[in-house]
């Protein structure tokens, strides 16, 4: 009798087991394909991602799939609505606006990684996403570098986290000096590329200005493991050599301008043989010269918009 109730209950706490991994798994795909509309509340039902991943037992891989799935449908949900509200005078009801429009980024991210601690790209998109600033991310690198430090208590051997660190801290906190000890840091790692010493001298020597801002995209570019970001440095690499070229244009229409007394079109520019014909961006769209003499990139060049250098943002006044 003793043998058949303890049978009987370890057969039911199974039982009840397999059903909640399945509910898990049934959620999470539900959340996936049926996102909430922009009118629902944003809930996490579960939080712990250690309570979901002991729910989930050996799907907990599958649910992190899931839920990467949904962080990712949700940023670039949240991302579309707040573009969509820039642009209008009356945004629709429901398009929350500031850093508290990606509340559940940084918890989806958190539970992706919980249920799969080896979970890569969650980690290093994942940063990406938070440390965007408003409206195109979270605005909020201290949880990107959160996420990537959980991520390297996972992965101690993976230097690219802690590259990541710096990247943060040298881009959107413009922490020039933690940087450099973050690309230091990975530089010790083995397995890590020597040219990571050599970015964090230059970082600290020269943090801020376009060249070292351009090392830190070669980098990242070498180190891409996805053609997202690899695409993605590539793309920045360009919108440098875009900021080059302007700067170059600038300073032959000034001198232009000052010797003939008057601001002039390409096409006038072209002629006196100030430059060789319109000039093209690394994207080959033709650079603008607005009325006023001032070089910029075509609103219709796919390098816009360009980004602003750290440097500048520094010598920016402060509210």
């Amino acid at each position: 009798m003793t043998a058949r109730f303890f049978a009987s209950t370890a057969g039911i706490v199974l039982v009840a087991t397999a059903l909640l991994a399945g509910a898990v798994r049934l959620q999470a795909a539900r959340d996936v394909r049926y996102p909430p509309r922009e009118s629902d509340p944003q809930v996490l039902y579960v939080r712990s991602g250690t309570v979901l991943r002991r729910l989930a037992g050996a799907s907990a891989p599958l649910a992190a799939d899931a839920y990467w799935i949904r962080a990712i449908q949700y940023y670039g949900g949240t991302k579309i609505r707040l573009t969509l509200g820039a642009q209008s005078a009356a945004p629709a009801a429901g398009a929350s606006r500031g850093a508290g429009a990606y509340a559940l980024l940084y918890p989806l991210l958190d539970l992706t990684t919980s249920l799969d601690p080896r979970f890569n790209i969650a980690y290093r998109f994942g940063a990406v996403f938070l440390s965007e600033p408003h409206p195109g991310g979270a605005g909020r690198p201290d949880l990107a570098i959160a996420l990537l430090q959980k991520g390297l208590r996972a992965r101690p051997d993976k230097w690219e986290y802690m590259q990541d660190i710096g990247f943060v801290h040298y881009w959107y906190d413009r922490d020039y000096r933690a940087a450099a000890d973050a690309f230091k840091k990975a530089a010790e790692v083995p397995g890590a590329p020597w040219w990571l010493r050599s970015l964090a001298a230059t970082t600290l020597a020269k943090g801020g200005d376009r060249q070292s801002s351009r090392l830190m995209w070669e980098a990242i570019r070498q180190s891409a493991e996805v053609d997202w970001q690899r695409n993605d440095a590539e793309r920045r690499l360009l919108q440098f050599r875009a900021l080059d070229e302007i700067d170059a244009l600038q300073r032959a229409v000034d001198s232009a301008s000052q010797r003939s007394g008057r601001t002039a079109d390409w096409a006038v520019l072209v002629r006196a043989g100030v430059v060789p014909g319109t000039p093209l961006d690394p994207s080959r769209t033709p650079y603008e010269l607005t009325a006023d003499g001032r070089v910029r990139l075509s609103p219709s060049s796919t390098l816009g918009p360009l980004p602003v250098e750290p440097a500048e943002l520094d010598r920016r006044p402060q509210p």
